[in-house]
């Protein structure tokens, strides 16, 4: 049975020091996908953005900075569970995102409650689950390329 949780949190997109404004961001998370979260996020103007990526960074980075690549988040002051920045990066452009950490570990809890951390390889259809969305991708990119 496919079960999901969502949440929708408000985060600020930082775009300089100067400047910065509000949006929405829709947090996913499925059982036909046990170890990631979905982020997306509604920018004005523009349609909306997902970003997938493991729950377990997400987990770590409310506490710790954690991540290489595309995906890195940490804590604003890591002696303090207050505020997360989140920074997703394609090629040489880069969004920066802060929001507090409660309503990130808020999502999270109820993740854990629906799959615990280190259960995911448990569910059953998961080897199903991953090879079908990993047809839809490659079908996608196809289709846009």
């Amino acid at each position: 049975m496919r079960e999901s949780v969502q949440a929708e949190v408000m985060m600020s997109f930082l775009v300089s020091e100067e400047l910065s404004f509000r949006i929405p961001v829709e947090l996913g998370y499925e059982t036909c996908d046990p170890y990631a979260v979905r982020l997306t996020f509604h920018l004005p103007g523009d349609a909306p953005v997902t970003w997938t990526f493991g729950r377990e960074l997400l987990i770590d980075g409310v506490g710790i900075a954690c991540g290489e690549g595309d995906v890195r988040i940490e804590p604003v002051d890591p002696e303090m569970l207050g505020e997360v920045l989140i920074r997703l990066q394609v090629g040489g452009d880069q969004a920066l995102f802060r929001t507090g950490a409660a309503p990130l570990v808020a999502f999270l809890d109820r993740t854990d409650r629906l799959v615990p951390l280190g259960q995911e390889g448990a569910l059953a259809d998961f080897d199903t689950h991953l090879d079908e969305a990993l047809d839809r991708i490659l079908a996608e990119e196809q289709s846009a390329g």
